[in-house]
């Protein structure tokens, strides 16, 4: 809930205290390129949160209670997942609900709004493997919380909030060869159709594959780091 809220109001500030001084977007009007990075963005800050849990039930615990039980240990793990990712799933309705409460529209459609709202959904499972396996490792919520700021460069060096173009040349290479880029590329054309295009300079096919891979690649790295921790922990 907490991170939610806090979601909400970096939204509010970024469309209406930042947002008149942002002109860069191209055929796009600000909240229009500014939402859609948002809602991916949002992923990440809500799996701190999910860090942060794990670590807690550890302490607590929790975790010691459940072995006790006749279950897969493998089904602990996907369970703790998949129900943080019901959580990332609420936080994307509130974050997308407050976007249309402040001006962002769509203008390609409700299928491919659909498709972008459920790549966000698999974004979000993706991540929550990353931040389980940090919390599993931390050591305690707050060790967890720490290991999870990492967040705030991948979010803030990426082209979810200004165009990539508009960075200092040394900073671009990072913001355009790491995950939040092209999820939020993706997302932004699904949404916004031709205008986000024209603006980004490149096709819907030049960012899907890419996020799809980043996709793929969190979950194959840390799904099986993450159950190898739970079984040794």
């Amino acid at each position: 809930m907490a991170g939610t809220v806090q979601g909400a109001m970096f939204l509010l500030i970024f469309r209406y205290v930042f947002g008149g001084a942002i002109s860069h977007t191209g055929s796009l009007s600000y909240v229009d390129f500014l939402v859609p990075g948002f809602v991916v963005t949002s992923v990440l800050f809500s799996g701190m949160g999910s860090a942060a849990g794990i670590a807690e039930d550890i302490q607590l615990g929790l975790f010691d209670r459940l072995r006790s039980l006749p279950i897969s240990q493998l089904s602990v793990v996907v369970g703790r997942v998949l129900a943080d990712t019901a959580l990332v799933a609420w936080s994307l309705l509130v974050t997308v609900g407050i976007g249309f409460l402040i001006g962002f529209r769509v203008h390609d459609g409700t299928g491919p709004a659909l498709a972008a709202f459920g790549l966000c959904v698999l974004y979000g499972f993706a991540f929550c493997w990353l931040f389980n396996t940090l919390g599993l490792y931390s050591g305690s919520p707050q060790a967890a919380q720490s290991l999870s700021l990492f967040a705030f460069p991948l979010s803030f060096v990426s082209s979810a909030y200004v165009p990539v173009a508009t960075m200092p040349g040394w900073m671009q290479a990072f913001a355009q060869n790491q995950p939040i880029t092209p999820m939020t590329n993706a997302v932004r054309i699904l949404t916004q159709g031709r205008p986000a295009e024209v603006a980004l300079g490149h096709p819907l096919s030049a960012y899907l594959p890419v996020s799809l891979l980043w996709c793929a690649v969190l979950v194959a790295v840390f799904a099986p780091v993450s159950v190898a921790r739970y079984r040794r922990s």
